[in-house]
């Protein structure tokens, strides 16, 4: 049986789009920013 093409980790996915992650950087900032003014239920992954 072959494997799914499209694979990823959880880690590299927290540290990469995670919320602490998204916080860490002035940009990062705005779009939780963004979101939490779009009214999103989830803010960051």
């Amino acid at each position: 049986m072959s494997k799914y093409t499209l694979n990823g980790t959880r880690r590299k996915q927290k540290r990469t789009s995670g919320f602490r992650a998204r916080m860490r950087t002035k940009n990062g900032r705005k779009v939780i920013q963004a979101r939490r003014n779009k009214g999103r239920k989830r803010l960051a992954v």
